[in-house]
C-alpha cells in the first residue's frame, strides 16, 4: 500500500478478487443505499428513472448521521462531492461505466462528506462501491445525452 492515495484502473478479474465481497469494505458496518435514495440520486445527477439498478454499497464506523439519525448513503456521498470535488458525467461513468476503480490506501475515512438532510459533517465512513459489472454500459451514451439536456430515449 501506498502511503498517498491514489485511484487506478484495474481489470475486472482484479477488481472481483479485491471487492467482489461486501466483507472486504473497511469499517465496522457494511450497508446497501435503500431504493430510495437510489432513486434520488438518479433524480440528483439528472439521470433517467432506473438507470442504476446494482446495489450501491457504503461501510465505515457508524451507519446513521449522529445529529438527525438519518443512514448515511451515496446519496449523501455524491451530493457532497458534487460541491466542487466532482461533476454529474463523472460521478454516471463511476457508478455506470464498465472500468473499475480502487483505491490504494486503507482509508481513515472519506474527507467531505456531509449529511444531505441536517447538513452535519461525517466522519467514519471508510469506503464506498458499485457492483454494476457493467450490465448498465449499453445505456451509459443515452444516459449521459438525457443528463446533458438531449432527447429522452424513445
Amino acid at each position: 500500500m501506498t502511503a498517498q492515495r491514489e485511484t487506478v484502473h484495474v481489470d475486472n478479474d482484479l477488481f472481483r478478487a479485491v471487492y467482489d465481497s461486501p466483507g472486504s469494505l473497511p469499517g465496522r458496518h457494511r450497508w446497501t443505499t435503500p431504493e430510495s435514495d437510489v432513486r434520488r440520486l438518479e433524480k440528483l445527477l439528472g439521470m433517467p428513472p432506473r438507470s442504476i439498478g446494482a446495489p450501491l454499497w457504503v461501510s465505515g464506523d457508524d451507519p446513521d448521521c449522529p445529529r438527525c439519525g438519518r443512514r448515511i448513503t451515496w446519496y449523501d456521498i455524491v451530493s457532497s462531492a458534487l460541491s466542487g470535488l466532482h461533476d454529474k458525467a463523472m460521478i454516471a461513468t463511476v457508478i455506470l461505466g464498465e472500468r473499475k476503480y480502487v483505491n490504494t490506501e486503507v482509508p481513515d475515512a472519506i474527507a467531505g462528506v456531509r449529511c444531505s438532510d441536517c447538513h452535519i459533517a461525517i466522519d467514519g465512513l471508510r469506503s464506498f462501491k458499485c457492483h454494476n459489472w457493467a450490465y448498465a454500459f449499453e445505456a451509459l451514451e443515452a444516459v449521459r445525452e438525457r443528463m446533458a439536456g438531449g432527447p429522452a430515449p424513445a
